[in-house]
């Protein structure tokens, strides 16, 4: 059965009497307040972004003081729809938030909340599908520690981190496929997550267009990306600045810009049919390509190893198409095209 919810009637309440399983249409309109799904089997749907839009509530916080808040942060972070259990900080789970499966968020606009645009935390087959998250302060869509996560047909901008982003999340079906990312730090950020397809995504004025990390940090899980799939994206344009003012752009990053693809300490990772052009840096940045290969040993992560780069288009980009910081022995290149690149005259590189 589906509940229907008209602008300004209370949506958390609605979807806490309704409990698991419930199909909960929110129709067009504004409507005000954090949402937290904390039961499995829910949809939340809107009639469509632009048409449906979620804000902020006027509580000083933003939400209820039990809503679990984003990752690192503090309890002033207050984000859009939240997906984590109703068993958050209780028993044998405490603190991962297990039992939260089968949800569905699709069809509205999430807009200036300041954590993310939709939030979910290990929980598993969670679809974020034909949302726009925008202007959301530090991530447009989050999905931290969960399993087969799927982020499709969305858009995202204005976020001092990822437009979109996997985090720690273990090897399992994730997909990525269909969004336009934009204005953000990253567009997509796979942030030590493993076994993600990137595919047929437009990924334009960020500061990078799509990074691949493998780096370990002090008390988080175990790192690294391996068996990805990155094909079918277009990767252009991206020439903002991260890194470079203390609270702004990738705060706490590195310098990046102008950079479309990284891979970096990345494992067995395909990159195929993707077309890298014009990203052109307007600050400092610590890689200096459209496509990047390079290491994270240093920062507990391990060098890039077994990718295999097939039928990519990497042109126009400054001051180089590719930078390879890898054993080249132990990667595949065939078949692609690129100007300028460091080292010149790759095997499996044309002009």
């Amino acid at each position: 059965m589906t509940i229907k919810v008209a602008a300004g009637e209370p949506v958390q309440r609605v979807l806490d009497e309704a409990g698991p399983g419930a199909h909960v249409e929110l129709a067009e309109g504004v409507h005000a307040g954090a949402v937290w799904i904390g039961h499995p089997g829910v949809t939340l749907t809107g009639a469509g972004p632009g048409r449906t839009v979620l804000v902020p509530g006027d509580a000083p916080s933003g939400a209820a003081p039990d809503v679990p808040r984003l990752h690192d942060a503090g309890p002033e972070v207050v984000s859009g729809v939240t997906v984590h259990s109703k068993d958050h900080g209780k028993g044998p789970a405490k603190g991962h938030g297990a039992g939260v499966a089968d949800v569905r968020v699709a069809g509205l606009t999430v807009r200036g909340f300041t954590g993310a645009g939709v939030y979910a935390h290990s929980a598993a087959r969670v679809t974020v599908h034909d949302v726009a998250a925008e202007d959301n302060a530090v991530w447009g869509v989050y999905l931290r520690e969960s399993t087969d996560c799927r982020i499709t047909a969305c858009r995202a901008r204005g976020s001092q981190y990822a437009g979109a982003a996997l985090s720690f999340c273990p090897l399992s079906d994730h997909l990525v496929e269909g969004n336009d990312l934009h204005g953000n730090a990253f567009g997509l950020f796979v942030d030590n997550s493993s076994g993600v397809r990137a595919v047929r995504n437009t990924c334009h004025g960020n500061a990078i267009g799509m990074l691949l990390l493998n780096q370990v940090y002090e008390g988080e899980p175990p790192g690294g990306v391996t068996d990805c799939l990155v094909a079918g994206n277009d990767l252009h344009g991206n020439d903002l600045a991260a890194g470079a003012e203390p609270d702004g752009l990738g705060a706490a990053g590195p310098p990046i810009s102008g950079v479309g693809l990284a891979l970096i300490g990345t494992h067995r990772v395909a990159v195929v049919d993707n077309h890298i052009h014009d990203n052109h840096p307007s600050g400092e940045s610590v890689m200096g390509a459209g496509l990047v290969l390079g290491s994270s040993r240093e920062w507990g992560g391990d060098d890039v190893l077994d990718t295999h780069a097939l039928w990519n288009r990497v042109h126009d980009n400054t001051p180089l198409d590719h930078q390879l910081g890898a054993d080249l022995a132990r990667q595949c290149f065939a078949a692609n095209t690129a100007g300028k690149g460091d080292p010149p005259d790759t095997p499996g590189w044309r002009r």
